[in-house]
């Protein structure tokens, strides 16, 4: 079997997997939502006059100030929609073992055991200048 093959058979394996499972059922309920779908729309909107506004020559600083304020709201809610808690979580679990498995692909692409070669997960605190390299 070639590797191409190996990867198809990788990705036939994912999609059986309960984490791709969880995660395509969350993207279901979460455009099967309503309230959620008119909220994502709304947010569109006031990025669009955002950007709107932005760019025009005589831009209006309040209104601007307005929009941004209304658009950090409108995100704040959607974020705590229950669906989309719930897909944000289920896409981190299938996150995981993706980084998971490029890590150990990647690993054994620079010399290691691939008996051996897996994953830890580092947390990034975003300040690079702490930092010893991502890995």
């Amino acid at each position: 079997m070639d590797m191409i093959e190996l990867a198809r058979e990788i990705g036939r394996e994912l999609q059986k997997d309960e984490r791709y499972l969880a995660m395509r059922k969350a993207s279901e309920a979460c455009d099967g939502d309503a309230v959620l779908q008119n909220m994502i729309g709304d947010f569109n909107l006031k990025r669009m006059a955002i950007n709107n506004e932005a760019n025009k020559d005589e831009r209006d600083d309040k209104k601007l100030e307005e929009l941004n304020n209304e658009i950090r709201l409108l995100y704040g809610q959607i974020m705590q929609n229950d669906s989309m808690q719930a897909y944000n979580a289920a896409k981190q679990d299938l996150d995981a073992v993706l980084n998971r498995i490029s890590a150990i692909i990647s690993q054994c692409a620079d010399g290691a055991d691939p008996d051996t070669a897996d994953y830890e997960e580092h947390s990034c605190g975003g300040n690079c200048g702490s930092c010893g390299g991502c890995h």
